[in-house]
């Protein structure tokens, strides 16, 4: 399985990048992953990159982007961040990824079971930690359908708020971002959400 080149980046749409996406999650839940010789693609890709998506997640050991999506070295950007939260860095990265390195979609990618969310639900408090966690409550705030038990131990209820975290970092992308913005706007990108389930492996986009 060769690496994405310059040329397959350049002709990849929005709409296949979330379908290769998609096929490569199939893949994965299936244990059917590709063959790839990571020793020659480290050599193809020496020279340069040309990722077709860029993935924003977790920093959840159970969420490598590059494993339950099957793909090779080269071909996505990872972003990894508790919370999948949005800050100034994140989208200097997600600028770079789409504006400078020609990537054509976004994914922001939240996961069941997610700790950052039952932290924040629990209010934690712990160092750096607390600031960090206080970019979910936003989230939490508008989760209204659970009116017992909204803390980090009602599983049901912190996969919701998991849910509105990402459709929240993706707004704030777009909010805070003019580049991100217009690029959504000529249809040269996508951005869309994703929650990955730590128990069957499977994606779910929305």
């Amino acid at each position: 399985m060769k690496t994405i080149s310059k040329k397959d980046q350049h002709n990849i749409t929005p709409d296949q990048a979330i379908d290769l996406l998609r096929k490569g999650n199939e893949r994965f839940v299936q244990n059917l992953r590709f063959n790839r010789n990571l020793l020659q693609q480290v050599n193809e890709t020496a020279d340069g990159q040309y990722p077709f998506a860029t993935i924003l997640s977790c920093i959840d050991s159970r969420t490598p982007a590059e494993l339950i999506f099957d793909q090779g070295l080269g071909d996505i950007f990872s972003i990894r961040i508790a919370g999948n939260i949005v800050n100034d860095d994140i989208l200097g990265s997600l600028e770079f990824a789409c504006k400078a390195a020609g990537s054509k979609l976004i994914v922001v990618l939240g996961h069941t079971n997610c700790g950052a969310i039952k932290g924040a639900c629990d209010e934690a408090q712990l160092g750096f930690l607390t600031q960090l966690l206080e970019k979910i409550k936003p989230a939490i705030n508008l989760e209204q359908s659970y009116k017992e038990n909204r803390n980090g131990s009602n599983l049901p209820y912190v996969n919701a708020v998991a849910k509105i975290n990402i459709k929240n970092s993706i707004q704030n992308i777009i909010n805070k971002s003019s580049i991100i913005k217009e690029l959504t706007e000529q249809r040269t990108i996508k951005i869309i959400g994703g929650l990955y389930d730590v128990s069957s492996g499977e994606v779910v986009f929305f």
